[in-house]
């Protein structure tokens, strides 16, 4: 018997019958379900299941007694679940109920045809990599890693950042801008991209350090391997700014410098065999869209 952890943010009434075809499904192959704490009483309020449904509200709760789970929402819902999961390896699929949903490649209308994959064993495990992020103060505590990126921006609106940056100790650039992504390949078609960074496949072993909105035309992203250190300073007359990995940020006192590394485990996510990075590039981003072909 599989046991499926279920997590998502919000749940309107346009998501519920998604919602009850994914349960009744689950429930179908005798699947053990298992909701988010603070959704459980509204999933039992709204959906008549077959069998009593456990619950979870934090890491410890998933360790070792789920086999997968279910981010049902966007990307940002899917980047929520790393703070369960963690370094425990638990696969984790991701089902759209948002927007364009580049993380979360399942569809609403791909929900039952999933499931079955998923229990035929018809799917494949992507190993991504995150980043992690080091200072003096252990800023983010426990939670100091992100999979799309890190990002340093500024407080004060019109105000510029000086951001010097190294690389494996060695000086690479200051930017002067409003603020510096380092990115990982998952998150290379995330912020980075939307500042011009590169598409970067995942598994190719490399960050991509990307300036936002820089003063200097003759500045252009860089990518580098993962296996490098990265410092970064922000200088100038500015006292504090905000350091965002994935969807939480911090504010941060300019006397405190960043070192960002690899993280030393991987996050696992769920494929379907018929599915390919190349392919979702196309079909999300619309990737050399021409009416010629």
């Amino acid at each position: 018997m599989k046991k499926i952890a279920l997590f998502g943010k919000t749940f309107t009434d346009e998501k519920r019958p998604y919602i009850r075809q994914l349960v009744e499904k689950l429930e179908s192959y005798g699947a053990k379900i298992y909701i988010y704490k603070p959704c459980l009483s509204s999933f039992k309020k709204n959906i008549p299941f077959k069998s009593e449904v456990g619950h979870f509200a934090s890491h410890s709760d998933v360790i070792g007694k789920i086999d997968f789970l279910f981010s049902i929402g966007g990307d940002g819902t899917l980047l929520d679940t790393i703070n369960f999961v963690r370094d425990s390896g638990i696969p984790i699929l991701g089902i759209n109920l948002g927007r364009m949903g580049f993380l979360s490649s399942i569809s609403k209308n791909e929900i039952d045809n999933a499931v079955t994959k998923l229990f035929e064993g018809k799917f494949k495990i992507e190993k991504r990599t995150l980043l992690r992020v080091k200072t003096e103060k252990n800023i983010f505590g426990e939670l100091n890693y992100a999979l799309n990126e890190l990002t340093v921006y500024r407080k004060i609106p019109f105000s510029m950042l000086t951001i010097k940056t190294y690389v494996d100790g060695e000086y690479l650039n200051t930017y002067w801008a409003d603020g510096l992504i380092v990115s990982t390949p998952t998150g290379s078609t995330a912020y980075s991209l939307s500042a011009g960074g590169p598409i970067i496949l995942p598994g190719s072993q490399n960050f991509v350090i990307t300036p936002v909105a820089t003063h200097n035309l003759t500045v252009r992203p860089i990518v580098i391997p993962d296996n490098c250190e990265i410092k970064i300073k922000v200088e100038g007359r500015i006292k504090e700014f905000y350091v965002a990995l994935d969807s939480r940020a911090e504010a941060v006192d300019s006397s405190v410098d960043l070192t960002i590394t690899k993280e030393d485990f991987t996050v696992n996510l769920v494929q379907m065999d018929d599915e390919s990075y190349f392919r979702t590039i196309r079909k999300k981003l619309l990737w050399g869209l021409d009416v010629r072909n």
